[in-house]
């Protein structure tokens, strides 16, 4: 009888504010999007970084014979200071962040050249001899190329120590600061959202005022007073993270494929990131729900 009793109210209550507990949902809806495409930014980002910082090396850049850096006064770098750029990248002090050394040629370089620029005009006048030898190396763990540069940097018979993740860094910069973008956009919502969430109880509460009177007269508790005033937020908020999962799946799924036959060379967010972060969207709206209810009802249906 008594769950009878608050379905009829929550229903009476949906039906009387409809259009307010339609704003509810779609402002819900909203904000939870930007929270959940926040997130999926994240996802984004560290997968490229899984995928790239792991194929990333460090170039040790051997000094040409037209060189103007100091390092490079006496010319062309001599097989002695090869041998020794070799020494400290296999020495054991640097075996810890060392995974490979590949030494690239001349012959090596300018066959790369060629496969990448071979059809322009002016990549007809290079040859072999103006490349440069190099060393690749592959570090165990990418974050600590500065212990490579410490070691070679400034070192007779190299020019320039390089880090591929440089390449990518601007990148991340501004997916970062998109992510930063969103979460601003999704506070603004949520707050909009608990304001709306508050008006719309309140409005019930106070419409109902008559009938919680009667229920405090005959003994009602507080909770049995409040909990229908309290669900009726809570559905409205669960039906707007529902449509938002439901809109980011969608999303994620039409782009994943739309994207996946023409950029194959990144991992992209797919829709079971999508269900991993449904959970904390649907944990956000009751949380929605339960502050503005908190709000709202500790004035309006206080016994």
């Amino acid at each position: 009888m008594r769950v009878r009793f608050i379905l009829s109210q929550i229903g009476s209550g949906l039906k009387s504010n409809i259009a307010m507990a339609i704003s509810v949902v779609l402002v819900t809806f909203v904000s939870l999007a930007f929270v959940g495409s926040a997130a999926l930014m994240q996802v984004q980002i560290g997968k490229l970084k899984d995928d790239w910082y792991d194929k990333v090396e460090v170039s040790v850049f051997m000094c040409p014979a037209d060189s103007l850096q100091p390092s490079c006064a006496g010319g062309e770098a001599t097989d002695d200071q090869l041998d020794d750029v070799r020494g400290i990248l296999e020495s054991e002090a640097l075996a810890p962040y060392v995974s490979k050394v590949y030494l690239e040629t001349k012959e090596e370089a300018y066959d790369n050249f060629v496969e990448q620029f071979g059809d322009e005009d002016w990549a007809q006048a290079i040859t072999a001899d103006q490349m440069q030898v190099s060393f690749r190396i592959k570090l165990v763990d990418p974050e600590q190329y500065e212990v490579i540069a410490d070691e070679l940097t400034g070192r007779t018979g190299v020019q320039q120590v390089q880090d591929q993740r440089k390449i990518f860094e601007p990148l991340f910069l501004v997916l970062n600061r998109a992510t930063v973008l969103s979460v601003g956009l999704a506070v603004v919502m949520i707050v909009a959202a608990v304001l709306l969430i508050t008006t719309t109880i309140r409005l019930s509460a106070m419409s109902r005022s008559r009938e919680t009177s009667i229920m405090r007269l005959v003994g009602a508790s507080n909770l049995f007073i409040q909990l229908p005033f309290m669900l009726e937020g809570a559905i409205a908020a669960l039906v707007g993270a529902a449509l938002a999962v439901g809109g980011l799946w969608g999303a994620v799924d039409y782009l994943q494929g739309w994207l996946a036959d023409q950029i194959t060379w990144v991992n992209l967010v797919n829709t079971a990131d999508v269900w991993t972060i449904a959970p904390i969207l649907v944990l956000v709206g009751i949380l929605l729900a339960g502050v503005s209810s908190a709000v709202s009802l500790s004035r309006y249906t206080k016994v």
